[in-house]
């Protein structure tokens, strides 16, 4: 395992590194929650990551305290990140587990420095701040109470139910400054969350989140993502989810096809060969020509959605920057909601 010199992006990393050998804990822990998985303590010199000037998102800054994610889904882009660390992309993604545990304190002393201006920082960019790490670690209330003092916008996108935990942080952020809350619920077939998304809370618990936080004011819009080709794409499929999630109460919806980058494309098309081996051809005629699904298709399963979403009193996430969602707001489009349409 490496530690010197790692920077979040090692393209440009240079000679400064997020942390040193001498800064790391490991530790795991013999309860069911945990079993088999192995936590790296570390102390970050860093936690505020700029976004490379190439990158597609419309942010420029991020906010990540773990690497690795016990979410496991098959799909997940974040899986090269690992390789960083001469980790596991597969297997020792989903059980090596990165956390950075002066996270907050850091954030805090980097939000009241003379240069930073107050830009928009979004968290879940890279792997869930909500993932079961946060159960036990419980970086994310220090995190948002930094963010809320310093009244500084920011966006979170998650899979995790965890989240309501902080349900009242959220609601005095959002009194104070602009927030987007995003759930990521691509499918509702339950057999294909069980194999692809395994480690995460079923598709139900996730909309309950969205009914939840609308309930209690904030507006919370859904990133349908990913849609599966050939597994979660049928007409009928994305009829139930949007259905389920105009029912939840979302302000938008945003459809994503699965793509798959170096790193999650070897470990999705070796779980493709193993569960559905009659599609491993389909798979590599559709992507032949890169990380992205065809641009024809793409727009077909959004023309659909966006369809879909219209029947039942839905719309699409916008682009731009966040707004506020003051805290009675029940029907706000939560802003930045399109910053993580490349993600999953």
């Amino acid at each position: 395992m490496r530690w010197d010199h790692l920077a979040e992006n090692p393209a440009a990393a240079g000679d400064t590194a997020l942390f040193g050998a001498d800064a790391v804990t490991t530790r795991t822990f013999d309860t069911p929650e945990f079993r088999g998985i192995t936590f790296h303590e570390v102390r970050a010199r860093s936690i505020l990551n700029r976004v490379p000037g190439a990158s597609r998102m419309p942010f420029e800054w991020t906010v990540n305290p773990y690497r690795g994610c016990t979410h496991a889904c098959v799909y997940c882009f974040a899986r090269k990140t690992h390789s960083y660390l001469d980790l596991d992309t597969g297997l020792g993604f989903d059980s090596q587990i990165v956390v950075k545990i002066n996270a907050p304190e850091l954030l805090r002393r980097q939000l009241a420095s003379r240069t930073w201006e107050g830009a928009h920082i979004a968290m879940g960019t890279n792997v869930d701040c909500y993932q079961r790490a946060e159960g036990r670690y419980r970086l994310m209330p220090g995190i948002l109470t930094a963010l809320r003092d310093h009244a500084n916008p920011f966006s979170i996108l998650t899979k995790g139910t965890l989240i309501l935990r902080d349900l009242e942080l959220l609601r005095q952020a959002a009194e104070v400054t602009e927030v987007g809350i995003s759930v990521s619920v691509g499918f509702t077939d339950q057999e294909l969350w069980r194999t692809v998304e395994p480690g995460t809370p079923s598709p139900e618990r996730r909309l309950d989140v969205v009914r939840t936080l609308t309930d209690h004011g904030i507006g919370c819009s859904v990133l349908m993502a990913p849609v599966i080709p050939f597994l979660g794409d049928r007409p009928e499929q994305l009829r139930a989810t949007v259905r389920a999630i105009a029912a939840a109460g979302a302000s938008s919806v945003t459809p994503l096809v699965l793509h798959l980058r170096p790193g999650a494309r070897e470990w999705y098309m070796q779980w493709l060969g193993r569960h559905r081996p009659g599609l491993v051809g389909r798979y590599e005629r559709m992507y032949a020509g890169g990380a992205y699904a065809p641009t024809w298709y793409q727009r077909r399963i959004t023309r659909q959605v966006h369809e879909l979403a219209a029947e039942y009193g839905i719309g699409p996430a916008r682009r731009g920057a966040s707004r506020r969602i003051p805290a009675d707001e029940k029907s706000a489009h939560p802003g930045a909601q399109a910053t993580q349409l490349t993600l999953l």
